[in-house]
């Protein structure tokens, strides 16, 4: 009877530890709450990323949600709600120059150009930006991304925002494309699939690509607060170099193997949708190569700040920008 009870013992005991060692594995998978601006096809590194198993590879486990605004990823970032927020690095700006003392850091970039395109309620193909004078354009919250390239792009080609053309400001990002649907103004500036998704079912057609014409342009990065970044290096590496793999493999991989990677982030979208889309946005420029977020590309985005009303006082690169996370990446991935 005592060597069956030693016996019964032994293998309680080997099943506890087995348990336990299950939960060191588990223990070294890192849930990351990724809260992201808007959800589009504009941003395919980055589910490429999480579809591919580079976040998995590295230990991370990415918890998305949608914001539906860059103040809105600000606002659940300074609440604790979530660890990264991927958004326009302006709204950086404007909590710094608010005197937070636990600031946003910019510490990846994701995107090189604007990724919205102009829709319109007729096709043109022989479209000129001149067109738009006597009209009204919905263009975003002002002072968020959307609605100040919409705005430089509109003065490099001769108009006069809300004296030659009336911008909307007054419409929730998310409700754009409702409102434009709906009957509200001439044209809207929407980002994929929305556009192309739109121009299928006949409710409006794309007439210009604020990427190409308003050029390089810093438009989206990862960011979290000071704090965070201060007690989680470790692991904002892995994220960064995880998303640099992705970046990488995006630049060169067919466009359906592409779609193929992040259908799943796009269950909706059918296949031809997302193939064009990524062409689209690919043979523009619109994905940076990699993480790293020039002091050059700061400055410009703080001129386009300035030229919109938005910034009375620039914020140092310095305080609001660090490479050392995308450099190492690109380092550990053979500088490429």
């Amino acid at each position: 009877m005592m060597k069956k009870t030693v016996g019964l013992l032994l293998v309680l005991l080997l099943c506890l530890g087995m348990l336990g060692g299950c939960g060191q594995e588990t223990a070294e998978v890192t849930k990351i709450r990724l809260n992201e601006v808007t959800h589009s096809i504009f941003y395919a590194p980055m589910y490429a990323a999480i579809n591919k198993g580079f976040f998995k590879d590295a230990g991370i486990e990415v918890e998305l949600t949608n914001g539906a605004g860059a103040d809105k990823v600000m606002t659940a970032l300074l609440a604790g709600e979530a660890d990264i927020g991927l958004m326009g690095p302006e709204a950086t700006i404007y909590v710094y120059n608010e005197g937070k003392e636990n600031y946003i850091v910019n510490f990846a970039q994701l995107t090189n150009s604007d990724g919205s395109f102009l829709v319109g309620r007729q096709p043109a193909p022989n479209f000129s930006w001149d067109d738009l004078r006597g009209k009204t354009v919905i263009g975003g919250r002002i002072g968020g991304m959307p609605e100040m390239v919409l705005e430089y792009t509109m003065k490099k080609n001769g108009l006069i925002p809300n004296e030659d053309v009336e911008v909307l400001t007054n419409i929730q990002f998310a409700l754009m494309g409702g409102a434009f649907t709906g009957g509200t103004g001439d044209y809207v500036n929407l980002f994929e699939p929305v556009a192309s998704q739109m121009e299928k079912e006949g409710q409006g057609y794309i007439v210009a690509s604020l990427g190409k014409e308003s050029g390089a342009i810093p438009y989206t990065v990862f960011s979290a607060t000071k704090e965070y970044m201060g007690k989680s290096q470790e692991l904002i590496q892995k994220f960064t170099t995880a998303l640099a793999t992705a970046q990488a493999w995006v630049q060169t991989a067919p466009a359906s193997e592409v779609a193929e990677a992040i259908k799943s982030s796009f269950p909706d979208t059918d296949d031809e949708l997302l193939i064009s889309s990524i062409n689209r946005y690919r043979d523009q420029g619109s994905w940076a190569a990699t993480p790293v977020f020039t002091k050059e590309a700061f400055e410009l985005l703080q001129d386009i700040m300035t030229e919109a009303g938005q910034l009375e006082r620039r914020a140092p690169y310095e305080d609001l920008v660090t490479n050392q996370f995308a450099e190492a990446a690109v380092s550990s991935l053979g500088g490429k």
